[in-house]
């Protein structure tokens, strides 16, 4: 009997993985334990493989909501290059994992799928998207994704898993 044949990319923490800015993980269980059962998961943490540690600095989106800046929030450090540079990399390599949707983490400021907060003159608007979230969806543009958060949600669950099977 051979295991899953189809493919889906998951935000790390989302599989419990400590590898948030706190040191912590943000676990669904739902992923972990029924997800895992009809899927091979591929767990990615963009800020972990761009070489950033854990725990590290928060960081929040800022500027410009087109072209977003990865800002951490005490140092002021920007972070924008290191992470653009880690997506650019890093697409080819999930070409060849055939994924067939993308489950990412709810406002993170490099997962998250869509109302993520870019702050422009200290006052956030959630207008934005992930830089890995946003380079993901530039390069499949056809790919399934959501946010975990909304899988919650019997309707858009079933769509989900719908799209992602037809995809």
């Amino acid at each position: 009997m051979s295991g899953p044949t189809i493919t889906i990319g998951v935000s790390s923490c989302l599989l419990g993985e400590n590898v948030r800015y706190d040191g912590g993980h943000k676990h669904d269980q739902y992923i972990t334990n029924t997800l895992t059962r009809f899927f091979r998961i591929v767990s990615i943490c963009p800020e972990m493989e761009c070489g950033l540690t854990t725990p590290r600095e928060p960081m929040n989106l800022e500027g410009d909501p087109a072209a977003p800046r990865l800002i951490t929030i005490v140092t002021r450090r920007d972070l924008t290059e290191q992470m653009l540079t880690y997506c650019q990399a890093k697409m080819p390599e999930l070409e060849q994992e055939n994924l067939s949707g993308f489950i990412f983490k709810k406002s993170s400021p490099s997962c998250g799928l869509c109302k993520v907060n870019i702050y422009n003159k200290s006052m956030p608007e959630k207008t934005g998207r992930g830089l890995f979230a946003a380079a993901l969806i530039r390069h499949f543009p056809e790919l399934p994704t959501e946010e975990s958060e909304r899988l919650k949600d019997p309707v858009i669950y079933a769509d989900f898993l719908a799209r992602v099977r037809s995809y």
